[in-house]
């Protein structure tokens, strides 16, 4: 163990106990002047010179480690990428589809647009009872939504002391701690559930505690805490990732989901595994629209046909393909 490894322990106790290195290099230079003859001992120029040496010499150690740290992020993004690259490929390979083209990705979405439009014009020109049969359904759902609130502009809601936000895939909590002190990461709670949240300071009244609205993973639920702002801000990761929340907890007010306003996104935009998953849709539907096998019926034909090879001597006449 080095001589600074030594009073690693006895300077991080200092820096807590000062809330903060500004404090505790406060407290420090503060010393020098009463104990010691360090500012007029060697004069004021020698003094500051002691110190930038000591600050340049371990400038050199903080950037070196950010530097290796950032080598190893990027290293490991790397490895993390290939992986989802291997498995979109072993993914494409196994059920016929073929990856699109930024190109072809957006010239797809015009033809899907255009078909909806299609759709949309035919039904606003049907007869007048069908009409009539959907106001007075509009009619209803806005008298269920009544004292419902309206979302903020990250289709969630602003509460008095917090404020969370909301995509299809993530809800994101930002829960500011009223407090006139210094506090670290270690000061706070953040006890995150399958379907439960719970923040706070310890041995203080949680700001939040209480029943997810709906079920979240676990494995990706991350929180940080913004020191300068005395802030915590939670990331959660939805399990079902294709409805709007109407609330954080089951205590909170309702928001109207009917006036969430999604983001405009394209499918060059989306990672490796959601895209895939939205062409494999997307060429389904076309499919079926087009009365052809999708990729599922047309990955089981393949395995018939290769059985029936594999086994003339079978009859195999009354069998029909689907």
């Amino acid at each position: 163990m080095t001589s600074n490894e030594l009073f690693d322990k006895q300077l991080y106790t200092l820096v807590d106990l000062a809330h903060g290195v500004p404090n505790f290099f406060d407290g420090v230079f503060n010393f020098l002047a009463r104990r010691t003859d360090f500012y007029t001992g060697a004069g004021i120029d020698q003094a500051k010179s002691i110190v930038l040496q000591a600050f340049d010499k371990n400038l050199e150690v903080a950037q070196k480690k950010a530097a290796e740290e950032q080598r190893e992020r990027e290293a490991k993004e790397k490895r993390a990428a290939e992986r989802r690259t291997a498995e979109t490929v072993k993914q494409e390979e196994s059920s016929g589809i073929k990856e699109l083209t930024d190109e072809e990705a957006e010239a797809l979405e015009r033809q899907l647009d255009a078909e909806k439009k299609v759709k949309k014009d035919s039904v606003e020109l049907g007869d007048a009872s069908t009409s009539k049969k959907s106001a007075q359904n509009n009619d209803e759902e806005e008298e269920e939504d009544k004292g419902k609130l309206k979302p903020n502009d990250g289709n969630g809601c602003d509460l008095e002391s917090y404020r969370w936000t909301q995509t299809l895939e993530e809800i994101e909590v930002t829960i500011p701690l009223k407090v006139s002190f210094f506090f670290k990461s270690r000061d706070v709670v953040v006890d995150i559930g399958k379907k439960s949240l719970k923040v706070g300071l310890k041995g203080a009244e949680p700001v939040i505690n209480g029943e997810l609205s709906k079920a979240v993973k676990l494995e990706s639920a991350t929180w940080t805490l913004d020191s300068a702002k005395k802030t915590v801000v939670v990331t959660l990761e939805k399990q079902d990732s294709v409805q709007w929340w109407s609330r954080l907890v089951t205590t909170d007010p309702e928001i109207n989901t009917k006036r969430v306003v999604p983001e405009n996104s394209k499918l060059s935009d989306l990672d490796g595994d959601t895209r895939a998953m939205v062409e494999k849709m997307m060429y389904d539907q076309r499919q079926k629209e087009m009365g052809l096998p999708t990729s599922e019926e047309k990955k089981k034909q393949e395995m018939l046909q290769k059985f029936m090879a594999q086994h003339p001597e079978m009859d195999f006449s009354k069998v029909r393909m689907q």
